[in-house]
């Protein structure tokens, strides 16, 4: 039996995505190298980028098993934390909040693919059915494809790519909205996973510039790209503010997801030994995006939280604006105004997700070693 190695390039590459999210919901730009790569020119793509490159083409030959596989993955863990999530904004209401929608049948189960920001304390996690149903689209496309021998990774990200740029032009022209955002979204997103895909089967080979040249070109077309256009930033989950027409968005994904990726690719090869320093740190944080997506804004309320209390039993925070900590969850209270500040809540959105997704773990192994000695009492 073989064991399959780990792409360490690819997780780290994962894990530089999510503490990119997580930044940027504190509006922390200390990682976008002085306003060249804007998180949000690119960032939602990184994991599109590493979920297409893992897509295996075996399948398409039982894409019922395979689906049921991604929906037990993805949306199984999504709909119980949603549940907890809409618990959780239910009970913080009746203690004066108000934030996140009321529970009912279409926020636990319909919302979630209609933006995802229904209860607003795990609101990141919008990328998760949005992810599921790129699966779906994917898998089938490239299935009816090869009906017809036309299941070529060119002609797919081709194909996909026209019909994204042809959706941020109609988004530019303000026809994305309403029910239209929800096919508006994948359309826009679908050339992302499809770049990782075609990045593995065709790209990766020649991926082979000497380091210096490579960031030379990335970085001078992304330099140029900055200097001629008004604004790289974009909303994926609402597919707005493209300020430079249907291609820059595009450019500057593949710039940013590039530069990104060779930058992962350093820092796993230069890993040494079984820690392996900020290279094995970022690894440990690799393998837990999904718990990281889900609960960082938790965590940033936490902090908030414990600074609420600061300043209500002690005289320390006293400018700590209680009014928008009740409504607002994006709102961040930071002690004297200190931007280092964010470093506290940056550290907290990434290490107590780590605490909550290996309590999880835990608790789903103790699970499941439970229903396996029951059976194997029943069979006795």
């Amino acid at each position: 039996m073989t064991v399959r190695r780990e792409n360490e390039e690819l997780r780290i590459l994962s894990a530089i995505g999510i503490i990119l999210v997580a930044a940027g919901h504190l509006g922390y730009n200390l990682f976008d190298l002085g306003g060249l790569f804007p998180y949000y020119s690119f960032h939602v793509f990184l994991f599109l980028f590493v979920s297409g490159y893992f897509y295996r083409p075996e399948a398409e030959k039982e894409i019922g098993r395979y689906l049921a596989r991604k929906f037990l993955v993805l949306m199984g863990p999504y709909f119980l934390w949603n549940l907890a999530y809409g618990i959780l904004a239910a009970l913080l209401r009746r203690a004066g909040f108000s934030i996140g929608q009321e529970l009912s049948l279409y926020t636990l189960f319909l919302a979630p693919f209609d933006g995802g920001h229904q209860f607003m304390y795990h609101f990141p996690s919008w990328f998760v059915p949005a992810l599921f149903l790129i699966e779906i689209i994917n898998v089938c496309m490239r299935k009816a494809l090869s009906v017809f021998r036309l299941n070529r990774e060119w002609l797919i990200f081709a194909g996909t790519l026209l019909l994204g740029i042809a959706t941020v032009w109609l988004a530019i022209g303000g026809h994305v909205w309403g029910f239209y955002k929800i096919p508006g979204r994948l359309l826009f997103m679908l050339p992302g996973y499809e770049l990782g895909h075609l990045y593995r089967e065709k790209l990766e080979k020649r991926d082979t510039l000497p380091d210096g040249l490579y960031f030379l070109i990335v970085i001078g077309v992304q330099i140029l790209i900055s200097l001629f256009s008004g604004g790289l930033a974009f909303s994926a989950v609402w597919v707005t503010s493209f300020g430079n027409g249907p291609v820059i968005p595009y450019l500057t994904v593949l710039t940013g997801t590039a530069f990104w990726l060779r930058i992962a690719r350093l820092l796993a090869s230069n890993r040494s030994g079984r820690g392996g320093g900020i290279a094995g740190w970022l690894l440990v944080v690799g393998r837990n995006t999904y718990a990281i997506m889900m609960h960082h804004i938790f965590a940033f309320f936490l902090v908030k939280s414990v600074f609420y209390a600061v300043s209500v039993l002690t005289p320390l925070c006293a400018e700590f604006d209680s009014a928008m900590y009740f409504s607002e969850i994006n709102f961040i209270y930071l002690p004297k105004g200190a931007e280092v500040g964010k470093w506290i809540y940056l550290f907290a959105g990434i290490q107590i997700p780590l605490l909550i997704g290996r309590a999880s773990k835990m608790l789903a192994g103790a699970a499941c070693r439970l229903r396996v000695s029951d059976n194997f009492r029943k069979i006795k």
